[in-house]
């Protein structure tokens, strides 16, 4: 692959071409920003050149900065690895350069690569051009100027919007903006702006230096009030992201004490968030993303995935329908199979109506969405199976019936098809006992509603074939999910790691904590809603079911709780009946319902493990505590087992799939974070006064004691029991 570099050559007319070239989206690795130094200071120097455009290779301005920097600085500790680039390049050497500088922007120009475009004297756009600062999404703000210069250039507010989003602009509306100087057709982008360099070098166009406007900004009172509203809302809308704050302290600082000591004060902000914990978790979820595609034995033996057009269904509700939805919005055709005509016409509708939600949030357009609903078709029998590339069955978690189906399907389906079951709890094992294809049966686990929810979890069995896990992985990219390779356990890798979530939150219940104050607690710390919320909205079945499956696989380290069969008792049922822990009425907020309180007091009675029969006295953080370090105390053993391939799977997996906050890195990155040894002894300490609930893992107590983290991979010399 060719390496990252930047070429210059000077025109006939006098202009100095200075192109980015780092394929695919000429993201600023080191050497560029070393090379954009060199040519800069060259064409500065050079008596035949009288301006300069600067462009990137290939269509594509820039796609900013080189994460993989951040990364470095996260592994060594080291925030001066971070360039000088803000005042070094773009303000000394671009925005104050004695020859005027042209940005040609082209296909896009994101963080960085917008900010070096608004540090040149104008900028000449192609069409449908993306153009915005999305540091945020990383823990980071803009570093090189664009807290500054965006507010100059585009306004205060829209450009205090487009940082606190992340969310890009198109050219045409940046020209409307102002961000733009010109519109024009990629074909005469270069030719436009060599002669527009000429044209402020004669000084036949405004020659203007951003970081010295102020036109755009209004008085300071006026500023001063929209950066209040904005604060305001960062308040409400991240509440525990210190990137949002900081990035209008510094824009505000730009406003008081004028645009080079905002700059300053921007890198020195920078350098400091660079290296706090919400900029290391997002960071690490950015490449624990990209990681799950690498899986040994699979994607490295040279298998290509092969095409699948057709997918069968079986099952079209909650779960069916939404899988339905993925596949055909994918553009990939189905066939719903039901039992009778009254459940196919429900799973129908069901698809229909997720279709047109789609429609309604700008996810799909009307072309789109009638389009997808032109490759379903719903059957009541087999016949339709014989050229399916895969069946997805979506039924009920009961093993004799899913038994039978695969038994059936296996005869219905040729030969090649892949058999997979989105089962959320079930051992593969048992789903495929009756059949003798074991190498074509896999778990295809998504997570509900599955046409909106990102994560897939790929599950396979010792006997699943690399070609069907490949095969899947490219289905699961071609619907736009992230799939993740998982072993085969009973709760697989989320669910598993997840399951003490609830128990835990049980426990401190009976324990007599407040119900009400738990799920405040858990939504303080960053994730949707507690666990009772939680419960309501999934309907007490999935708890009583999902509560069985762990019991009988891990009896040693569950929690029976009498309150799930107390409240269903009482005639409740969550959100379905709109009675729960909370209150459901259309068109309010689920309030919390007092008349549940006797339940629980029941439901503490029963269990009966309140010490000497009074509520215990805990603090804030430790009920935190003691509903996640059971989580982590889970992971643990799923490490220790080998059912991720690596630790960071497991956090992208509790990103994606539980909604675990991402600023947090993942469930591992935040145990890691937290400290091994801390989790390790309040778990010892919590099992001496309450029992073997929250007893220490074997892998958990080994890290603690030797200092290792638990994300480092396990030496062969441990027996791990791998399950991939």
């Amino acid at each position: 692959m060719a390496k990252p570099h930047v070429a210059l050559e000077v025109g006939y007319d006098g202009v100095a071409v200075i192109s980015i070239s780092n394929p695919p989206v000429n993201a600023l690795a080191l050497p560029v920003i070393a090379g954009l130094k060199e040519k800069f200071d060259e064409a500065a120097r050079r008596d035949d050149v009288k301006a300069i455009v600067l462009t990137g290779k290939g269509g594509k301005f820039s796609g900013g900065f080189d994460i993989n920097v951040f990364q470095k600085v996260h592994e060594t500790g080291d925030a001066s690895l971070m360039p000088d680039v803000s005042v070094e390049l773009v303000v000394n050497t671009i925005e104050d350069c004695r020859k005027p500088v042209v940005a040609t922007v082209e296909g896009l120009a994101l963080g960085g690569g917008l900010e070096l475009a608004l540090g040149c004297h104008a900028r000449i756009a192609a069409p449908k051009t993306q153009l915005g600062l999305p540091e945020l999404t990383l823990g980071v703000i803009p570093g090189f100027g664009g807290t500054q210069r965006l507010p100059r250039l585009a306004g205060l507010s829209k450009a205090i919007e487009m940082m606190l989003s992340s969310k890009p602009i198109t050219s045409e509306e940046g020209k409307t903006l102002g961000l733009v100087d010109s519109l024009v057709p990629s074909q005469e982008l270069l030719n436009v702006s060599r002669q527009w360099a000429l044209d402020i070098a004669d000084r036949r166009k405004p020659w203007i230096r951003t970081l010295h406007r102020t036109d755009k900004i209004g008085s300071l009172s006026e500023a001063r009030e929209v950066l209040k509203a904005a604060r305001q809302q960062a308040k409400r809308t991240a509440p525990n992201l210190p990137q949002h704050h900081a990035c209008l302290d510094v824009i505000e600082e730009g406003l008081v004490h004028g645009g080079y000591s905002g700059v300053l004060k921007e890198a020195k902000v920078f350098k400091d968030l660079v290296l706090s914990d919400t900029a290391k978790g997002l960071v690490h979820v950015f490449f624990a993303q990209r990681a799950t595609s690498k899986v040994p034995n699979v994607t490295d033996i040279g298998l290509k995935p092969r095409h699948i057009k057709k997918v069968a269904v079986i099952g079209g509700g909650l779960m069916g329908s939404g899988i339905a939805t993925a596949l055909i919005v994918g553009n990939i055709y189905v066939v719903l199979k039901e039992v009778n005509s009254d459940y196919l016409l429900k799973g129908t509708k069901t698809i229909e109506a997720n279709i047109r939600s789609l429609v309604t949030r700008g996810k799909l357009t009307q072309d789109k969405a009638n389009e997808a609903l032109s490759l379903l078709k719903g059957v009541l029998d087999y016949s339709e199976f014989k050229d399916v590339d895969m069946v997805i069955e979506a039924v009920i978690e009961s093993v004799p019936l899913k038994q039978t189906i695969f038994s059936e399907i296996e005869k219905a389906c040729p030969p090649y098809c892949i058999l997979a079951t989105n089962t959320s709890t079930i051992d593969l094992n048992l789903v495929g006992e009756k059949t003798t294809s074991q190498d074509r049966i896999i778990g295809a686990h998504f997570f509900s509603p599955a046409h909106v929810m990102p994560l897939l979890e790929i599950v396979r069995s010792n006997k699943t074939s690399a070609q069907a896990i490949l095969d899947l992985m490219a289905v699961g990219k071609q619907i736009k999910k992230v799939p993740v390779v998982v072993g085969n356990c009973t709760g697989f890798a989320v669910n598993r790691t997840f399951f003490p979530y609830t128990q835990s939150a049980h426990f401190l219940v009976n324990l007599g904590v407040d119900i009400f104050r738990i799920d405040r607690l858990i939504g303080s710390f960053g994730l949707p809603m507690g666990p009772f919320q939680l419960q309501d909205l999934a309907g007490y079945g999935v708890a009583v079911a999902v509560a069985k499956e762990f019991g009988s696989a891990f009896p040693d380290r569950t929690f029976r709780s009498p309150l799930v069969d107390l409240l269903i008792k009482n005639g409740r049922n969550g959100k379905n009946n709109g009675k729960g822990y909370y209150l459901y009425e259309k068109g309010s907020q689920p309030k919390p319902d007092p008349s549940v309180l006797p339940i629980i007091e029941e439901s503490r009675r029963i269990a009966n493990i309140m010490p000497n029969g009074k509520p215990i006295n805990v603090t804030d953080q430790e009920i935190v505590e003691m509903i996640l370090f059971p989580v982590v105390n889970e992971a643990c053993r799923v490490l220790d087992e080998g059912v991720v391939v690596r630790a960071s799977d497991l956090d992208i997996s509790s990103v994606l799939g539980m909604s675990f906050p991402s600023y947090r890195g993942g469930i591992v990155f935040w145990g890691d974070l937290v400290g091994p040894k801390h989790i390790y002894s309040s778990l010892k300490k919590w099992s001496q006064a309450y029992g073997d609930f929250y007893k220490p893992s074997r892998y958990l107590e080994e890290r603690a004691a030797k200092g290792i983290l638990l994300s480092v991979p396990a030496s062969s010399s441990t027996g791990s029991k791998s399950r991939l």
